[in-house]
């Protein structure tokens, strides 16, 4: 079984968070800007995400050299596919919940707005009344569905870091992952919003900039994974890896 790692509570700092990132980067910032746009790129390239997970931890293997003194090269960014297995049941485990919320909450808006539009007064004419009373439900629905699907993100927050940085299966990241980004919930968020609004000032330069956001976006989320476990020393990993088999 996995040793869990020890996180600490309401340490993430989120200033500090961009602007150790920005000083981790700076030195090769192009390269990462690089790695960033390939890496988000060819993880859109297939539905639910499939590659994205290997390309997250990509980065992750590459921000972790970097803060360790390690050599850092495109090619690092693939080396997120040695943990292909455990990254894509992480993204899959990420991505099918909220499907699972989003996909069934439009359809019964159509639904009910279709109805809604039937709907008449006894003189015939279209009844506002069902048209407001569907606009204030799905509002409400919604509030509730983007605070759960924010919960969900945030609890995803460390998942990928984990499975690189301690060498843990899917499952397991996922839950001490939750266990520590909730145990940090209002410092992750705050962080989560101030690189949001680092990505929404790139998309505003016709989306260039936004390429240009990611060494930093990313990087942030690198750092607060430090702040919160700390980077795993070689005598951790090496725990973290199963025996070899016995010889005969």
């Amino acid at each position: 079984m996995t040793p869990q790692p020890v996180f600490r509570r309401n340490v993430v700092e989120p200033i500090e968070c961009i602007s150790r990132s920005w000083a981790l980067v700076k030195d090769q910032y192009w390269l990462f800007v690089g790695m960033c746009a390939i890496g988000v790129l060819i993880g859109s390239a297939i539905p639910l995400g499939i590659l994205m997970g290997p390309m997250m931890c990509g980065m992750y293997v590459s921000f972790f050299a970097k803060r360790r003194g390690q050599p850092v090269e495109l090619g690092t960014l693939f080396k997120g596919f040695d943990y292909f297995g455990p990254s894509v049941v992480a993204t899959l485990l990420h991505v099918i919940p909220i499907l699972a919320i989003v996909i069934p909450a439009y359809l019964l808006f159509y639904v009910f707005f279709i109805i809604s539009m039937t709907a008449t007064t006894q003189s015939g004419e279209p009844n506002p009344g069902a048209m407001l009373g569907l606009l204030g439900m799905f509002t409400i629905f919604w509030i509730v569905m983007f605070f759960v699907i924010i919960v969900i993100s945030i609890g995803f927050t460390f998942v990928y870091p984990l499975i690189v940085d301690r060498k843990m299966p899917a499952l397991d990241a996922i839950k001490v992952s939750f266990k520590a980004a909730l145990a940090n919930f209002w410092r992750i968020l705050l962080l989560m919003i101030l690189t949001g609004l680092l990505t929404v000032g790139g998309v505003a330069l016709c989306y260039v900039g936004m390429f240009l956001a990611f060494p930093v976006t990313y990087g942030a989320l690198a750092m607060a994974y430090e702040q919160v476990f700390g980077l795993a020393e070689p005598g951790d990993l090496a725990a973290n890896v199963p025996p070899p088999p016995p010889s005969f």
